[in-house]
């Protein structure tokens, strides 16, 4: 049992992460894990599964957790092309809107890069930091990844059937299509991308200190949290800004010397804490930011800082 704990562990990291540390769920609603659990743990279990299995690196990660933010948001809640989503009245679509597709550009930059960064890449960032000896391993066999699967897609169709049963939207054939392609096309991708093995060469320099790449990510994290959806295209320039910098910066500092573990962590860590932050200043998805709501954030934000020291110890 104790070999399958990192396994347990992202299975319920991930939905916690994805929506009660980003502040959307009330701390009342846990219960909600019974379908949670499932889609976003068992999605960021079989992504990292399969890519330590391939000696596959954080490149692959990133390109399957881009795969999974569209297979959850262009078919499990359709939410790209939902102009009225469960009728909550967000008007998600309505900044840098592009008829002729039906989506728009900021709320797919935004929720795309929720999933990738934050509900996949910072969950299993965090959890293998808390089992640094085996952070490079696959975690379960194949009949453990086999039922995780199953895991996850029980847990994509329930929630499909629940997002439908209050809200009758169907996206286009076209669009279900064009997402359908673009979903393939990002999987055939991350696994012709270079694993971690091919990419170990010469070293640039001498990487940061750990404390200036959490910050990094802290602050890029947080301004992209904080920009204002109603400033449109500014706000996809301000987005893709983020991505260019963020992916220079990253990218040389992991391949200079003294790079290691904890600055992972580190990166992991500031990202992870701009959601804790930005929880308290949100209105969440369910709930009215009430007392209990903001007595929940306090408490998932101090469980993250826990898990962080923790890492850090074991690092």
């Amino acid at each position: 049992m104790k070999r399958l704990l990192p396994a347990i562990g992202l299975f319920f990291v991930a939905p916690l992460v994805a929506e009660f540390l980003l502040g959307d769920l009330p701390i009342d609603m846990l219960g909600a894990l019974v379908v949670l659990a499932p889609m976003y743990g068992g999605g960021a279990l079989v992504i990292r599964e399969i890519v330590r299995r391939r000696g596959g690196g954080w490149l692959n990660i990133f390109a399957l957790g881009l795969a999974y933010a569209i297979f959850e948001e262009a078919f499990t809640t359709q939410t790209l092309f939902n102009p009225n989503y469960l009728h909550l009245n967000l008007h998600l679509l309505e900044p840098a809107y592009i008829p002729a597709l039906g989506i728009g550009v900021w709320w797919t930059m935004h929720v795309l890069t929720l999933h990738t960064v934050w509900s996949v890449s910072v969950s299993i960032a965090l959890v293998e930091a808390l089992a640094p000896d085996r952070a490079t391993q696959p975690w379960l066999g194949r009949l453990g990844l086999a039922v995780t699967a199953a895991l996850f897609l029980f847990g994509a169709a329930a929630s499909a059937a629940i997002g439908l049963r209050q809200d009758s939207f169907r996206a286009s054939s076209a669009q279900f299509v064009s997402a359908g392609i673009i979903f393939a096309g990002v999987v055939a991708a991350s696994f012709r991308l270079p694993r971690r093995q091919v990419l170990d060469g010469p070293r640039l320099g001498f990487a940061p200190s750990p404390w200036l790449a959490g910050a990094a990510a802290l602050a890029a994290g947080s301004i992209f949290l904080v920009t204002p959806r109603q400033w449109g295209w500014c706000t996809v320039g301000v987005y893709a800004f983020l991505y260019v910098v963020m992916i220079a910066l990253v990218s040389r500092w992991s391949r200079s010397a003294g790079w290691s573990g904890l600055h992972r962590l580190a990166l992991a860590g500031g990202a992870a804490l701009a959601y804790a932050w930005h929880a308290f200043i949100q209105m969440p998805a369910v709930g009215n930011g009430g007392t209990v709501d903001r007595m929940g954030n306090a408490v998932f934000a101090g469980a993250l800082i826990v898990v962080l020291v923790v890492c850090v110890r074991k690092s």
